[in-house]
């Protein structure tokens, strides 16, 4: 029998020219796939298309905007402000993380007796800030903004004891703080402390609040500048904004509720508030 034949006879039944088949079809046509894909990689390569760049540049670019816009809020809405001591315990801790909110004394309002706030204590509890690197003060700045490091040397949180106008005296006869005349009932205070150790008799100037920490033996605040410039008073510009909550740790999250130690005081004219 004729094998030549045969072959010749069962190539030309199958529909491919002899010596081909549909599988040398195909991979002729992924071997021609394949050396175009790499006759154009080193193009890409050159003109510094790489599938890793550009994943890793849209990530880079993603985290800077997310960082931007953090920082954007934390300036204007709210700021994370790491406690840095325990001249407010027990109401804050050392290392809490409040949320200052800095839309409280937005549109005319003000800060109100019994307010937990954060303050610039440049002028008032700290007359030369600290000089510092520019980039190094920058950097600080960022983190201190996020929560992330202790706030700056200028910044302060404590308790609004009196505001403009207001006479505020320590002791009365059973060693508690008046304001206007009215003995404020301090529940808040750490156990133990006496209101103040140290005597005072002052009238808040308008514009400015008298104000104090919550461990008041263990606080440096408005007793403490009385001989200073500015005599104590923290000017209501300098008030960063109110601490809300406690964001941080877990297990201490919470609102800070307003306190009713103020409720029977009346501003100098008579009035509530």
């Amino acid at each position: 029998m004729d094998t030549e034949a045969e072959h010749t006879e069962r190539d030309r039944s199958s529909g491919f020219p002899a010596g081909t088949s549909p599988t040398g079809t195909e991979e002729r046509s992924r071997s021609a796939r394949s050396a175009g894909h790499l006759s154009t990689a080193p193009a890409r390569r050159a003109l510094g298309f790489s599938p890793g760049r550009l994943s890793l540049g849209r990530a880079g670019l993603l985290g800077v905007g997310c960082a931007v816009a953090v920082l954007l809020f934390s300036a204007f809405v709210v700021q994370p402000f790491r406690i840095p001591s325990g001249s407010m315990e027990p109401t804050l801790q050392v290392g809490d993380r409040v949320l200052v909110n800095k839309l409280a004394y937005r549109f005319d309002a003000e800060p109100e007796r019994g307010d937990v706030v954060v303050f610039d204590g440049t002028g008032s509890f700290v007359q030369q800030p600290p000089r510092e690197n520019p980039v190094t003060g920058l950097l600080h700045g960022a983190a201190a903004a996020l929560g992330l490091a202790e706030p700056a040397e200028t910044d302060f949180v404590k308790r609004v004891i009196g505001v403009g106008g207001d006479r505020v005296v320590c002791c009365d006869k059973g060693g508690r703080v008046e304001v206007n005349g009215r003995a404020v009932d301090e529940r808040y205070l750490h156990f133990g402390d006496a209101p103040s150790r140290v005597p005072f008799d002052i009238v808040v100037p308008q514009g400015t609040l008298w104000v104090m920490g919550d461990h008041r033996s263990n606080s440096r605040d408005s007793r403490d500048h009385l001989g200073e410039p500015g005599g104590g008073m923290v000017p209501v510009d300098k008030v960063i904004g109110r601490a809300d909550w406690i964001g941080w740790p877990p297990v201490r999250w919470s609102g800070l509720e307003p306190t009713g130690a103020f409720r029977d005081v009346r501003s100098p004219d008579g009035a509530h508030g």
